[in-house]
């Protein structure tokens, strides 16, 4: 009887892997997006990031991983949206014709839901996001991940198989560096390519007098990831027009004119030359 129970358990186990596989077969390109705390604006970049490859004509998949803080629907403006479901396919939400999400957050009862999961349940809800979901043919996948190096980074190299790199948001002081440093010792230690380091909410230019004011320093992640030997991938200078931009759902990268919009358009390009082969741009 155990021994019954126990090839069923197996064989559900492999029907389960061969979805993932299937899916994950349809997207060119697979990335994490990690940071080794929280408050560096992790979800902000991995947000702007996918809208903006969308807008460079890709077909791109965001799955919001962060179970405990799934942010996405409020920095995409799409809150109110819900998934399709039909039979046991879920369609994820469409935000642009170009960019596709689903997150945690549309699923519950209402926005001040608190998720109280252990390990194993997340790593089920994740592998939910990733086999049951019809994402269709894809460029890219983003994947958001909360801060550190627990149970979703995890569950994701080892479900999705052949990540094509991390990308570690940091903040220039030495608190997040110290932190971004795990993030990437992390990566190596799965063997995920580390795509380059992000330094987010760097310098700020006073509005009222124009002075460079660096609230968290400045260059810090573009000297971890020297020391570390890893790509810089750029600095996103801190602008509160783009924390309001988070907060009214609209990504920042729509703004016509701004050294934000700028900036991150260098990060994309670097990005996507790491992923495609081409190498990053000093």
């Amino acid at each position: 009887m155990n021994a019954g129970k126990e090839e069923e358990k197996k064989s559900g186990m492999r029907e389960e892997q061969d979805a993932v596989e299937a899916r994950m077969a349809k997207v060119k390109h697979k990335i994490m997006v990690m940071s080794g705390k929280g408050g560096v604006g992790k979800t902000t970049v991995a947000a702007n990031l996918a809208f903006a490859l969308g807008m460079n004509g890709l077909d791109v998949g965001l799955m919001d991983a962060d179970i405990h803080g799934p942010n996405v629907p409020k920095i995409l403006g799409i809150e109110d949206k819900r998934p399709e479901v039909s039979e046991k396919k879920i369609f994820p939400v469409l935000v642009t014709p170009r960019l596709k999400t689903i997150s945690i957050g549309f699923l519950l009862p209402n926005r001040d839901s608190s998720i109280i999961w252990r390990g194993p349940m997340k790593m089920n809800a994740i592998r939910q996001f990733i086999s049951d979901v019809d994402w269709g043919e894809l460029d890219y996948m983003v994947v958001d991940l909360p801060p550190g190096t627990g149970d979703e980074p995890l569950s994701v190299v080892q479900l999705m198989k052949n990540v094509d790199g991390a990308i570690i948001v940091t903040t220039p002081q030495d608190l997040a560096l110290l932190d971004s440093r795990k993030a990437v010792n992390f990566s190596r230690v799965l063997k995920v390519p580390v795509i380059g380091i992000i330094e987010n909410m760097s310098g700020f230019v006073c509005p009222y007098c124009g002075k460079e004011i660096n609230i968290f320093k400045y260059g810090g992640g573009e000297r971890a990831a020297i020391e570390l030997g890893v790509p810089f991938l750029g600095r996103v200078p801190l602008d509160p027009e783009m924390v309001e931009a988070a907060d009214s759902g609209t990504p920042f990268v729509m703004q016509k004119e701004s050294k934000v919009r700028e900036a991150f358009e260098q990060i994309v390009e670097n990005v996507r030359a790491f992923v495609e082969g081409k190498g990053v741009k000093e």
